[in-house]
């Protein structure tokens, strides 16, 4: 008798190989609205949040930044006036909706990356590639972590830096149940009531307790081969910016 190996989806057990498709339909299903329910959701604090990381990165002209699961591309806008003309950004996204989404925003605004569909436990790019990955909000979604971490240490160059932004624990025990609240109550609530998708975001908080807290996602980026790991956590907890090299 076999037993099929099962990951988390939110708090549901499901078949390892069926995250993945089941991930894709949320983003297919949030992709139209995926800005305006950030703005909901945070009371637009996610722009700052998205700020910090983009100033902890450091990006200087000429460099060549991935960002993975890019979505609609925030952090790409940025790092593209930052790396300039001699530089290179690389906006990746596993769900292609939220990709076609991102690309037509920044053509938009005029500003053109490039643009790839990918998978972030086994990225088609070369070793020792890229000076910087960003990952924000997206790795809870991955279904292999410690996989993924490994492709990015691969594909990055030595002296690089992976920055990873990311829901996290709340570190202020007397606002859990005020979090907990809003999380499982409201949040569906909003998602219902504005894009009409309360499963999906339902999905999504659920997901975000069944992430690594901030101490076990460090020892895990440190398996991987990361240097120099450390985290910053933001509005207490609720989000955290981890950071570390190849060294």
């Amino acid at each position: 008798m076999t037993s099929e190996k099962t990951t988390h989806f939110g708090f549901t057990q499901v078949p390892h190989d069926e995250k993945v498709h089941r991930v894709a339909q949320v983003f297919d299903s949030v992709a139209k609205n995926y800005d305006l329910m950030n703005d909901f959701m945070s009371l637009g604090i996610h722009r700052l949040w998205k700020r910090f990381t983009i100033a902890l990165a450091g990006v200087k002209s000429g460099e060549k930044v991935l960002d993975l699961a890019g979505g609609t591309g925030d952090l790409a806008a940025k790092f593209a006036k930052l790396v300039g003309t001699d530089g290179q950004v690389v906006l990746a996204d596993i769900n292609m909706a939220m990709l076609q989404v991102g690309r037509e925003r920044l053509l938009d605004e005029g500003i053109i990356v490039n643009t790839a569909q990918v998978n972030a436990e086994c990225l088609p790019f070369a070793d020792n590639t890229f000076d910087l990955i960003t990952i924000a909000f997206g790795l809870r979604n991955v279904t292999d972590k410690d996989v993924a971490l490994a492709s990015m240490f691969r594909v990055l160059k030595p002296g690089g830096r992976l920055l990873i932004l990311e829901f996290s624990e709340l570190k202020i025990p007397p606002l859990k149940p005020l979090y907990d609240l809003y999380s499982f109550k409201l949040l569906p609530l909003i998602g219902k009531v504005v894009a009409k998708d309360a499963d999906s975001y339902r999905y999504l908080a659920e997901s975000i307790r069944m992430h690594p807290n901030q101490e076990t996602l460090k020892q895990m980026m440190q398996d991987a081969g990361f240097e120099r790991c450390d985290y910053h956590n933001l509005s207490g907890g609720i989000v955290a910016v981890h950071r570390g090299y190849k060294l």
